[in-house]
């Protein structure tokens, strides 16, 4: 039985740090290389993070459109269909997007790969990789 237990909290003690030795921390990525408008590759969808503060100044204003759908950036009402608020805690993106006319705010969390002042690469809920390079 000493030996089953030893075992187990051996065991146990490893998979605490198995996420450590395996690379599993958190990577923190600057909000402020967000900022801008980025376009999405091989596409014409184009999202814009603005230094816009809401009332509560714990998120920030953004908007998105694609123009393969006929939609432009002049097209977007402020803080209508298109917009949403964003946070960056760590590497997750937390976005609220808007729809209009006040029916439902969406959350929406993506875990972001990779942030540098040209590229943003970030995974969605389903797993999908997004890449996107700044304009």
């Amino acid at each position: 039985m000493k030996k089953f237990s030893g075992l187990f909290i051996f065991l146990l003690c490893l998979s605490f740090t198995a996420c450590d030795l395996f690379g599993g921390k958190d990577v923190t990525f600057s909000s402020q290389d967000l900022i801008g408008t980025w376009l999405e590759d091989g596409t014409q969808a184009y999202v814009c993070f603005t230094t816009e503060w809401d009332d509560s100044k714990e998120y920030q204003y953004g908007y998105e459109w694609d123009e393969a759908d006929d939609v432009h950036r002049e097209d977007l009402i402020q803080h209508g269909n298109g917009w949403f608020k964003w946070k960056l805690l760590t590497n997750d993106l937390n976005r609220i997007e808007f729809m209009d006319y006040g029916w439902a705010d969406i959350p929406k969390v993506y875990t972001i790969e990779k942030l540098t002042n040209t590229q943003l690469i970030y995974r969605d809920n389903y797993k999908v990789q997004h890449t996107f390079s700044k304009q």
